[in-house]
């Protein structure tokens, strides 16, 4: 039997998490939408790095008040900050039913609730694009989808695959570009002001459910595929630059470390729902963790830590990077 490395650190909600983010923004990057059957909360967190010990407290709920509701993706607007009176918070969810919607909040007195209607499918992923002006959305209606935040939720592009879209992820490098990864295995580099594609990869083996863009280098970009990662720089996309088999059973997610001179990254998959951490060239994992349940992944943005859902629980384990 494998040894499971214990986290450092937990977070215990009230019900079971559907899925979870934490913000990236400089301003807000202790806070957490965390989604549960009805509604969304926002928690934060302090790191015994900064304050001598873990804490965390809950600041706000807000509900989503629709049948089917099970939230699938979360992403925080760019413009996010806890810095500013009143705070602001704009956090986006993609829905089971296949429904967008857009929360504004000030964590206090004043929230507003937008729906952004148009896929005709689930919404597996969300990000924020061209500098907070576009949100771009993937679906299992094998469309990529741009909407205009700042006029009237309008669907101003719409970006066709040849199968469903599960990932779509911006670089701080690069705002006016989106990767899009599509199940069957294709990974394509899309530039949103020319409405061209730049360049695309195709995965060894498919089905391909999950991929990442590292902050540390833009042109390095990363799949789960099957059961393995699968890396590719974009200076030679033609073949990938290192394949690794990781879950015998198929993965589930791949996310980047968000710094670190060493890139590493971190993946959930099977059999029995196991987190792996490993720095890129490694065939040995930092990290190895059975989970319960899926509800999510993501780094910390400014400390070295993985977080992973499980049940109810948000749990955080240290990676040590060198």
């Amino acid at each position: 039997m494998r040894t499971s490395t214990e986290p450092e650190h937990t977070v215990l909600m009230t019900e079971s998490i559907s899925c979870y983010e934490i913000c990236s923004n400089d301003f807000a990057y202790n806070l957490i939408c965390v989604a549960q059957k009805k509604h969304l909360s926002l928690i934060l967190i302090s790191l015994p790095e900064e304050s001598g010990e873990f804490m965390w407290n809950h600041v706000q709920d807000l509900d989503i008040m629709e049948k089917d509701s099970r939230c699938h993706t979360i992403a925080f607007s760019p413009d996010t900050s806890l810095n500013c009176t009143p705070n602001k918070v704009s956090v986006c969810v993609g829905l089971g039913n296949c429904d967008i919607k857009l929360f504004h909040t000030d964590l206090n007195q004043y929230s507003s609730m937008h729906n952004l209607k148009g896929h005709s499918d689930y919404v597996n992923d969300i990000t924020w694009c061209c500098e907070g002006e576009l949100l771009a959305s993937v679906s299992d209606d094998y469309s990529c989808r741009f909407w205009n935040i700042d006029t009237d939720m309008e669907n101003v592009i719409t970006y066709y695959m040849s199968s469903a879209g599960m990932s779509v992820k911006t670089h701080p490098e690069d705002p006016n570009k989106v990767l899009i990864a599509e199940k069957r295995g294709v990974v394509h580099l899309y530039n949103v002001r020319s409405k061209q594609t730049v360049v695309s990869v195709e995965s060894p083996k498919f089905p391909l459910m999950s991929a990442d863009w590292a902050n540390s280098n833009r042109m390095f970009v990363t799949a789960i595929a099957g059961g393995d990662i699968v890396s590719w720089d974009l200076n030679r996309p033609f073949m990938p630059v290192d394949v690794k088999q990781v879950h015998e059973d198929g993965g589930r997610v791949v996310r980047f470390s968000p710094g670190s001179s060493e890139i590493a990254m971190a993946s959930i998959g099977r059999p029995d729902l196991t987190l792996k951490v490993f720095v890129a060239k490694s065939t040995v994992p930092l990290i190895e963790a059975a989970i319960k349940t899926y509800g999510g992944l993501a780094w910390h943005h400014r400390l070295p830590y993985i977080s992973a859902a499980s049940d109810r629980k948000l749990y955080f384990w240290k990676v040590q990077i060198k």
